[in-house]
């Protein structure tokens, strides 16, 4: 009787690899790595695409927020929000329906007094006469609500290169405070009286507290001669 001849691919019960196997295993394995570097040369790609669009997009509205075809809205102050210095006209207002209080700022000992005196030879109706403390850089500030503006003016004719700032208050008073630079009154007889506008050059002058903040007097008691 014929012997069966023996299945080579077998060997103690064990399947033998051979080089057809191989073959066929590394040609599977070669092929789902060639799909995984595809899928990952495409994305690399879709996000280079993205990133040079993003920043040509950047360019574009860069070069056009330079050329003023694009204005940010928070590019630009809203003056008319919150206006620093009164746009109105006002009239002289006669010296004599003006309450005027007096603050000496400086190291000069006696100056609200004397100030305080000429506003009130010229028929100023004075009140508070005192030391203050400001950190403003100027003549004089000149310190009223909006119901003491036209006042003010008037106080400023007298004041020249004095700035106005506006507080708080709800009555007509006005404050003036005496700082660095102030030298002195204009001459009664050189006191412009015509039609006029507030003057408030803290805005486009050196100062040292916010300009966008009221200058509230703080008044220093028991200071001799002030």
């Amino acid at each position: 009787m014929a012997r069966k001849p023996k299945d080579l691919s077998v060997l103690h019960g064990h399947h033998v690899i051979t080089g057809a196997d191989l073959r066929a295993t590394f040609a599977e394995q070669d092929e789902l790595y060639n799909r995984v570097r595809k899928r990952r040369r495409i994305l690399h790609g879709a996000v280079l695409l993205i990133l040079l669009g993003l920043l040509a997009a950047a360019i574009v509205v860069a070069l056009a927020i330079m050329n003023g075809q694009i204005k940010l809205p928070t590019a630009e102050r809203s003056q008319a929000a919150a206006p620093l210095c009164p746009d109105a006209t006002y009239d002289y207002t006669p010296p004599g329906k003006i309450k005027l209080n007096v603050y000496n700022s400086t190291s000069r000992p006696g100056l609200a007094r004397t100030v305080a005196n000429e506003f009130a030879a010229r028929k100023f109706v004075v009140g508070a006469v005192g030391n203050t403390e400001s950190g403003y850089r100027g003549v004089a500030l000149v310190v009223s609500g909006a119901a003491g503006q036209s006042a003010a003016f008037s106080v400023q004719r007298n004041l020249p290169g004095s700035d106005y700032v506006q507080d708080g208050r709800s009555d007509a008073s006005v404050d003036v405070i005496l700082t660095g630079d102030f030298k002195q009154l204009a001459k009664p007889g050189l006191v412009d009286q015509t039609p006029g506008k507030l003057s408030c050059p803290r805005e486009t002058r050196r100062v040292v507290e916010d300009p966008s903040l009221p200058v509230v007097p703080t008044i220093v008691p028991a200071s001799p001669k002030p």
